[in-house]
């Protein structure tokens, strides 16, 4: 199909808003991830969903009718996992679901409700299970000396649920932030470095990369600054007053069931 697989852009592509919103699949987004395969266009899936395991969203992806394997997927879980093993770091406090706690299991998981010193806190998308009191424990780690790291699994503001928008990590990320003078260690999206490693699996230069996304600061704004060329999709969490903000993607498209037609005119 290329007679230069090495110039062939590759992709990467967020998945809540843009192959999927809430257990349904987008119409056309089934046929565009088999036209990619067809094509053999290199691709990963990023996504900043906190919420859920890896092996959750596998067979989410795979019921919806699309064959996927742990290593097309890169999220803030898998990233944080590398960035405390790295590091050294086993002392840790997890906010997270109980679904996404599974994928932390060689460390320490230490109780917020009595740990007293911690290495570090990782901070995810915990829903309706924040509370005052549960915020307050992790502020009060994060006041304890030695000062715990601040680990922000991505700092999404909201997200596109089914009943509505609802609040993300970012909006807990900041008020923790804030009261503890802290500076949180951002492990997704729109961090440099995550778009970075996800470039590093792909084994492509942010110049060959292109984002397909529906927020146009975690998506379209954190791309363009790594480097990448992006693209925003008006599905998921997608607003008509986004075209309105200082961010100017690369391609505007209905859906990602457009891609194809987009490719072929600008790529192939």
């Amino acid at each position: 199909m290329y007679d230069h697989p090495g110039k062939i852009p590759v992709l990467l592509i967020d998945l809540d808003g843009v192959i999927y919103q809430g257990g349904s699949a987008i119409a056309g987004a089934v046929d565009t991830i088999n036209w990619i395969n067809s094509r053999k266009i290199p691709h990963l899936y990023v996504t900043n969903t906190t919420s859920k395991s890896c092996s959750s969203l596998l067979d989410k992806i795979n019921q919806l009718g699309i064959k996927v394997e742990t290593k097309d997927i890169f999220t803030p879980i898998i990233a944080a996992s590398q960035w405390l093993t790295n590091r050294r770091l086993k002392r840790v406090v997890f906010f997270v679901t109980a679904n996404a706690l599974t994928e932390f299991r060689g460390f320490d998981r230490l109780d917020c409700r009595t740990a007293t010193s911690v290495d570090a806190i990782v901070i995810g998308d915990l829903g309706d299970e924040w509370s005052y009191s549960r915020l307050n424990q992790a502020f009060r780690l994060l006041m304890a000396e030695p000062r715990p790291v601040l680990i922000a699994l991505g700092l999404t503001r909201f997200w596109q649920a089914e009943d509505g928008l609802r609040l993300d990590v970012a909006p807990f990320v900041k008020a923790l932030e804030y009261a503890s003078s802290s500076e949180s260690e951002v492990l997704g999206k729109p961090s440099l470095a995550f778009y970075d490693s996800a470039l590093d699996l792909l084994k492509a230069q942010a110049k060959n990369a292109i984002m397909i996304g529906d927020d146009i600061v975690g998506d379209i704004q954190g791309a363009q600054k790594a480097g990448m060329r992006a693209i925003l999709v008006k599905t998921g969490k997608y607003r008509e007053r986004d075209l309105k903000s200082e961010v100017r993607p690369d391609a505007i498209l209905e859906s990602i069931a457009n891609l194809p037609d987009w490719w072929v005119e600008n790529i192939a």
